[in-house]
């Protein structure tokens, strides 16, 4: 992502005043530039945040991977910044997150949910931030817990019930990311897909938020790009 990113700064006429990867010296690049873009690692969120606050910059996050109580707490100090924080930066995949939550609330429990997703063999966490993100969509829509997630199914699980919600983790080759929504009923099923095959699209979104961020000067607080896009 770093390197598409600075592909696609140079293809926007924007310029990276400091590139930084892990083991470098992070206060420094903080202090340089109009807006911090990271997408590093969860385990330095933290620190990513706090020299944002320090250094009063506008904050892009696209790091994934934090535990429930770890984000909240990380949301809540990244408030004190206008910041942008989204488990996907593709224009189509928030597109998606639109049709979802459209399509959950239309649909309703009579069409059952699963989401599957697949990414490339070295991707570390699952679900990826994207399925994430679909699901909290569906569970809200659905006035849903947690609890009714079904993290894959294996053995004599009964019958499928109408309060709960499939994912699916695929991980194999070389594939930037697929997600698809099913909503399956009896004699239907409707399905929503998006593919992605260049992480320049993942780039192009981050430096879109970045110029949100720029350019509008919102107040403090988390932003998701279905703001940034004016999807809501």
């Amino acid at each position: 992502m770093g390197q598409a990113i600075a592909a696609t700064v140079r293809d926007l006429g924007h310029t990276i005043a400091a590139a930084i990867d892990l083991g470098d010296d992070l206060a420094a690049g903080a202090r340089a530039g109009d807006v911090l873009i990271d997408f590093s690692s969860h385990k330095i969120t933290a620190e990513i945040i706090r020299l944002a606050i320090a250094n009063n910059k506008p904050l892009v996050i696209g790091t994934t991977g934090h535990d429930a109580a770890d984000k909240k707490h990380l949301l809540a100090e990244a408030a004190k910044i206008p910041c942008v924080w989204a488990g996907n930066y593709s224009i189509g995949v928030n597109l998606l997150y639109a049709l979802t939550r459209r399509a959950a609330a239309v649909l309703g429990p009579d069409y059952d949910a699963e989401v599957v997703e697949m990414h490339h063999r070295y991707k570390k966490d699952a679900p990826s931030g994207t399925a994430a993100r679909l699901l909290e969509i569906i569970l809200e829509e659905r006035r849903l817990t947690p609890d009714a997630l079904r993290h894959g199914r294996q053995g004599i699980t009964g019958e499928r019930t109408r309060a709960e919600v499939g994912i699916h983790s695929l991980r194999g080759g070389d594939v930037v990311g697929e997600h698809t929504i099913h909503f399956a009923a009896l004699g239907e099923r409707l399905e929503l897909t998006h593919k992605a095959s260049d992480r320049a699209i993942f780039a192009r979104g981050a430096l879109r938020a970045a110029e949100w961020l720029t350019a509008t000067k919102p107040p403090c607080g988390v932003y998701d790009m279905q703001q940034v896009l004016g999807l809501t």
